[in-house]
């Protein structure tokens, strides 16, 4: 089974190719990786980086003006192949070793969507920002009450699903909401959904962590349209 793994990358020249050799160190059975690079019109030297390493990446898609992880996320899916697609940081908050819980959901339970939680008991959570826990459990608790879903962290970056759900010309947001918008939209045409539970090595704002508290209100408002609309 082939998965689309998109990796959107602003400014990571620090740990994009860590993360790309992560993933290629996989030992991975019955499934291949279609690994699709986004450079987000790095300034850092990111995209030199990568351009000298075209071993460790299926595909790289560079654009021309920063449009944002969403934005970057939108360009990655026109190209994807996989039957499913999974979404990878750049940065070393999410590490590749749980794609194989991931994906053995997938096998033993023909799972459509299966989505990683740093609150089901991970191996290991670096202690971070109280206020952006508080405001994810606030907007996971809002989803669970909109949709009718028991989630318990709808804001992990390790969300795969079946491809075929989501028509990508339906997604109209390029900002953070965007996973928001993803994730209501296949809450409403996949029964056959399932959390994993992830290890979390979170990053703070000085080591370049990018989303901010404020982020929240916009997904809270996707949240709601998408369940209105």
């Amino acid at each position: 089974m082939l998965i689309s793994v998109l990796i959107p990358v602003y400014n990571e020249i620090n740990t994009i190719i860590i993360i790309l050799k992560k993933i290629n160190n996989l030992n991975l059975k019955d499934f291949e990786l279609e690994i699709i690079v986004i450079d987000d019109n790095s300034k850092d030297g990111t995209n030199k980086l990568l351009n000298e390493n075209t071993h460790l990446y299926s595909k790289l898609i560079e654009l021309n003006e920063n449009l944002g992880k969403g934005g970057a996320v939108r360009e990655g899916l026109k190209y994807a192949q996989g039957e499913y697609v999974l979404f990878q940081d750049a940065d070393l908050e999410y590490n590749p070793n749980e794609y194989e819980k991931i994906f053995k959901t997938i096998k033993e339970f023909n799972a459509e969507v299966v989505l990683g939680s740093r609150f089901l008991g991970p191996e290991y959570i670096k202690v971070h920002y109280f206020f952006n826990k508080l405001g994810n459990k606030f907007i996971t608790n809002l989803f669970n009450f909109l949709y009718n879903k028991t989630f318990t962290d709808i804001y992990s970056c390790y969300l795969c699903y079946k491809r075929s759900l989501l028509d990508i010309n339906s997604i109209k947001s390029d900002s953070w909401a965007q996973h928001a918008e993803i994730l209501a939209s296949l809450s409403k045409s996949s029964n056959k959904i399932y959390e994993v539970p992830i290890s979390y090595n979170g990053r703070t704002y000085e080591d370049g962590k990018k989303i901010k508290a404020r982020d929240v209100f916009g997904v809270i408002y996707m949240i709601i349209k998408k369940r209105i609309f």
